[in-house]
């Protein structure tokens, strides 16, 4: 396999239970089965050599390669371009549905545009992280692999030219390779099956074609419930479907990432699990959903994190800041020695150590949530209020105590103002709940810890020497999660002590419109090492300032941001100094940020611009 591609030369697409990554000369390098935060079978993204890829692509001839989604899905198609013929695969994954399953489908269609082209086709699985061994059993019609935990099938599409002739076939240790050359109007290709039911076997075109069909149309009815008809429209939507991508159908939760390991920094030791549900991430994804009009994800969420609030006990932490995708919260870090790294970046980590932290922020995001969905005419069960009431209850007794903070710092914990901002939040939206629905709950109480929360932030979080808020208690410096207390309502957009606190943000964390979350240089994390800028945080001061009157300025920063995306319009979690994507690919957090500013934006230019308003 040749070098390392870059992590933005991918193209996602999945089944709602788990997704591929395909590079852009037809490699899926990434696939865990039969769920997002399953072992690899597919992982040459992390470990070129011991990873296993699964390639369609040109062999032997100098190409050009273009990616492309099908419009309104997440239907891929690569493009191979030479002098002597053009070519395409088309990867999809037929939607597993609501229920949980072994059974996964990838489908690589092959269609010879024009002209004719040399292929080679390399099947190299490397099951559980590359721990364990295969074999592979030629059958009649197909081909098997099979390991101590997952078997899949390979079966050609009936019009396919590979497993035809028979002496087109190479083994190696168990791997399978086929050489064949296509011409002008040949197609096929190849059907991947997690826990096959029955053999492999020739597959008629037109059942291929039946799947292809029904899975666009899947996805063309989805999009269609959106209601965003601003300027920004392609973007948005591609974001949308992304959201959707990263949702596993059955419990409604929304995983921050597919990948795991992708490094912050080249070479650097940031390297993280994101194939688990946050309860911040998938709280902002609930509210960017929202606000294109997918009420049925949202009142899907609130199932998931309502069922969250009810394990807790009361007395002990009533929320984890993150879980696996069914609901469970064993994710113990483990490091995978045998891996090399994305491009020599080690340690290669599974799970996440910072699952057990505690994060105060949280609540203030799952009840900011609550809040907005019941505004949208989604309330919470008996059940769930009375759980809830028992959250802000503890909550009450615990705000004042030091956390982790948003960024999951490693070093000690710390009064962090966001964390108070949040559950102020959190106490906050409890009280509307209760008084907008009769239900009970101890408000009085209530009232005076969230009056107290407040007081609190003004006097020891805004730095009068700085004129601005800052990241912790007694500490001069700044970091971007600052700028949400505006979107929360903790202060006005307009505030003198917002405006003053936005200009230091600008001379501080921001250049050339990129943000950083904090500077790590002058504000250890406990971590070695420093990062780019964080893309969730540029989108973030880009809502700010239009929220603050600067829209032209939030109009370019957003438009300027928009040439940082891939090809295929998806972001992963930071950009490096050299303009390179960075982080785990593609992340939630970036396009749900995306969205939201978008919407706000494009709210606030309407407003501002009669004709415009018209013209929509």
């Amino acid at each position: 396999m040749q070098e390392y591609p870059d992590i933005e030369d991918h193209g996602l697409t999945g089944d709602l239970q788990t997704a591929v990554l395909v590079t852009c000369d037809g490699t899926v390098d990434w696939f865990c089965a039969p769920r997002f935060d399953s072992p690899s079978i597919f992982a040459a993204l992390l470990d070129r050599r011991r990873g296993g890829y699964f390639r369609i692509s040109p062999d032997g001839i100098n190409y050009q390669s273009k990616q492309l989604y099908m419009p309104d899905s997440p239907i891929l198609i690569t493009r191979f371009i030479s002098p002597d013929g053009v070519a395409e695969i088309i990867d999809f994954m037929p939607v597993a549905g609501d229920r949980p399953t072994d059974q996964h489908r990838l489908v690589r269609m092959i269609n010879m545009v024009r002209g004719s082209m040399p292929f080679r086709l390399e099947c190299r699985p490397r099951f559980n992280y590359g721990r364990d061994r295969h074999d592979l059993e030629r059958q009649r019609e197909g081909i098997i692999f099979r390991s101590p935990s997952m078997t899949f099938t390979l079966s050609p599409i009936q019009q396919a030219r590979w497993l035809i002739p028979e002496q087109d076939f190479r083994e190696e240790d168990d791997d399978l390779l086929v050489f064949t050359t296509l011409h002008e109007g040949d197609k096929g290709g190849m059907v991947l099956e997690t826990a096959p039911t029955q053999a492999p076997r020739v597959i008629p075109a037109d059942e291929v074609q039946a799947l292809f069909e029904q899975t666009l149309a899947y996805w063309r009815r989805w999009l269609e419930r959106s209601r965003y008809r601003g300027r920004w429209r392609e973007m948005v939507e591609r974001s949308a479907i992304t959201l959707k991508l990263l949702t596993y159908a059955p419990t409604g939760a929304t995983i921050a990432a597919p990948t795991a390991s992708l490094p912050e920094r080249i070479g650097g030791t940031r390297n993280w699990d994101y194939r688990y549900t946050w309860i911040r991430d998938a709280a902002f994804s609930m509210n960017a959903l929202l606000g294109l009009g997918f009420t049925e994800e949202t009142d899907r969420y609130m199932d998931w994190i309502a069922a969250r609030i009810c394990e807790g006990d009361g007395d002990s932490v009533p929320l984890k800041i993150m879980y696996r995708v069914d609901g469970s919260s064993d994710l113990p870090e483990e490091i995978l020695d045998h891996f090399e790294g994305y491009r020599g970046s080690a340690p290669v980590r599974i799970g996440n150590g910072a699952a057990n932290q505690s994060q105060l922020d949280i609540q203030g995001e799952a009840l900011y949530a609550m809040h907005l969905a019941g505004e949208h005419g989604i309330r919470a069960f008996h059940q769930t209020w009375q759980s809830t009431v028992k959250l802000i209850d503890w909550l009450c007794h615990n705000w004042d105590n030091p956390d982790a903070g948003i960024w999951e710092s490693r070093s000690h914990p710390r009064n962090y103002t966001y964390s108070r901002v949040m559950s102020w939040v959190a106490v906050d939206r409890a009280i509307r709940l209760a008084t907008a629905t009769g239900r009970p709950g101890d408000t009085a109480c209530w009232i005076r810890q969230r009056n107290a929360i407040y007081d609190q932030v003004m006097e020891r979080g805004y730095h009068p020497g700085r004129r601005s808020f800052v990241q912790s208690y007694g500490e001069e410096f700044l970091d971007a999660s600052l700028l949400n207390l505006p979107t929360v309502g903790f202060v006005a957009a307009y505030d003198p002590i917002w405006l003053s606190t936005l200009r230091a943000i600008d001379e501080t964390l921001v250049s050339d419109s990129l943000v950083y979350r904090y500077n790590p240089t002058v504000n250890p994390d406990g971590l070695p090492g420093d990062e780019g800028t964080f893309n969730m945080c540029t989108f973030w001061y880009a809502e700010a300032l239009a929220r603050s009157g600067r829209l032209d300025e939030a109009r370019l920063t957003l438009e300027k941001m928009f040439t940082f995306s891939s090809h295929l319009g998806l972001y992963a979690e930071e950009i490096a100094p050299t303009g390179k994507q960075t982080g785990n690919f593609p992340q939630a957090l970036s396009h749900l940020a995306l969205i939201n500013a978008a919407i706000t934006i494009d709210n606030l230019l309407q407003h501002r611009s009669p004709y415009y308003q018209r013209r929509v």
